[in-house]
C-alpha cells in the first residue's frame, strides 16, 4: 500500500492518471509513412538499468541495418516507468518515437489507474525474455532464496525492486502468494539505483536482471541466490545458479524485452518499423545484444508480438490482483 501511495503520487504530479493524458504532440506528423529526421527512442527508466541497456543496443541495431535512420535515446524516468509511457502516448501517430518497453507495460495498468493500456500502442518487436536473479552481498547471512524467505518469516528483509510495479514486484507478488512470506520491496527507479542499494547496504538484497550484474558477480563484490526461472541458464558464467523451483520456492517468470512506437500510426509507418526490426533481428548486432544481455532469444514482431502482450496481460493481472 505504500508503494502505492508513492506512485499515486508521482502520476497525479506527472498528468498520467486517467482523464489526465497528454493530447498528441505530434499532429504534424499524423499520417506520416516514415520518420523524418532524428527518431527517438524513449527509455522509462533511468541509465544503467536493464531497460536503458536494451534501448540503447537496440537503438544502435536498428541504424546499422537502416541506411540514414538516426535515433536518439530519451531516458524519461520517473512513476516507476509510467512518465515515459504517458509520454509516447502523446506521440501518437508520429514514427519518429520508439519505446524500449519491458513488463511494466503490463503491470502497470493492472496495478494503477494510468491512461494507458498496451493496446494505446504500436507493437514492433518482442526481442526476448529476461529472467531476474536474486542476489545479496557476499557478507549477507542470506545464503539462498529459500533461506531468504525463511528469514522473511521471522524479521524484516528489505529487497530492492525496479519500480514498484514492475516485473520485480511480480515477483515478489508471487513469492507472497506461494510462500506467505513477505519481504518488504524498496522501488527504485531503474537497475543502476537497485544495484547501488544493495551494494551500499540500504537493503539486504536486489531483483536484477543478469545483464545488470554480471560485472559484480564476476568481481564477487555480489551473489547470486537464485534466478526465478523453470530451467538453469545455460550461459556458462550462470549454469551453475540455482532455480528457485530447485530451492523449493515455486516462482518463475520472464521479464520480455521488446520495442513499441506510438499509437494511431499509418499502415506504412508501422510496416517500416517492423520491417527495420526484422532486420535487426537478422543481424549479427541482435545475436550479439541477446549474448551480453543473456537472454533467451524469443522473437516475435508486429501482430505477433501484440497477441503475446493480450495474452500476458491476463497472466500479470492475476498475479497483482493476489
Amino acid at each position: 500500500m505504500r508503494a502505492l501511495s508513492v506512485i499515486t503520487a508521482l502520476l497525479v504530479a506527472s498528468g498520467v492518471l486517467a482523464g489526465c493524458s497528454d493530447a498528441p504532440a505530434s499532429q504534424d506528423a499524423a499520417g506520416a509513412r516514415a520518420p523524418a529526421g532524428p527518431v527517438t527512442m524513449v527509455v522509462p527508466f533511468a541509465a544503467g538499468g536493464g531497460s536503458d541497456i536494451a534501448g540503447r543496443a537496440v537503438a544502435d541495431g536498428l541504424v546499422s541495418v537502416t541506411p540514414g535512420l538516426s535515433v536518439n535515446v530519451d531516458n524519461r524516468e520517473g512513476g516507476q516507468g509510467a512518465v515515459g509511457y504517458s509520454y509516447l502516448l502523446g506521440k501518437a501517430g508520429s514514427p519518429n518515437y520508439l519505446l524500449a518497453t519491458e513488463t511494466s507495460l503490463l503491470s502497470l495498468p493492472a496495478s494503477v489507474e494510468v491512461a494507458f493500456s498496451h493496446r494505446s500502442f504500436t507493437p514492433v518487436v518482442k526481442l526476448g525474455d529476461d529472467y531476474t536473479l536474486l542476489v545479496a552481498r557476499p557478507d549477507s547471512p542470506i545464503t539462498s532464496c529459500a533461506d531468504a524467505v525463511a528469514q522473511a518469516r521471522t524479521r524484516r528483509v528489505l529487497a530492492a525492486i525496479s519500480g514498484a510495479m514492475g516485473p520485480d514486484a511480480v515477483v515478489f507478488s508471487q513469492i507472497r502468494a506461494t510462500t506467505g512470506a513477505d519481504l518488504d520491496t524498496v522501488p527504485y527507479e531503474g537497475g543502476g539505483e537497485s544495484m547501488a542499494a544493495v551494494l551500499g547496504g540500504q537493503v539486504e538484497l536486489a531483483s536484477l536482471n543478469p545483464s545488470e550484474v554480471i560485472g559484480q558477480l564476476r568481481a564477487g563484490e555480489l551473489k547470486a541466490l537464485c534466478v526465478f526461472a523453470e530451467q538453469r541458464y545455460t550461459y556458462p558464467e550462470l549454469a551453475d545458479i540455482p532455480t528457485s523451483l530447485e530451492q523449493g520456492v515455486d516462482v518463475a517468470f520472464a521479464q520480455f524485452r521488446g520495442v513499441i512506437a506510438p499509437g494511431g500510426l499509418h499502415p506504412q509507418a508501422e510496416q517500416y518499423w517492423v520491417e527495420a526490426a526484422r532486420r535487426f533481428v537478422d543481424s549479427p548486432a541482435y545475436r550479439d545484444y541477446v549474448a551480453s544481455e543473456f537472454l533467451q532469444a524469443r522473437p516475435a514482431f508486429g501482430p505477433e508480438f501484440g497477441a503475446y502482450l493480450a495474452h500476458a496481460q491476463g497472466e500479470v493481472e492475476q498475479v497483482v490482483s493476489r
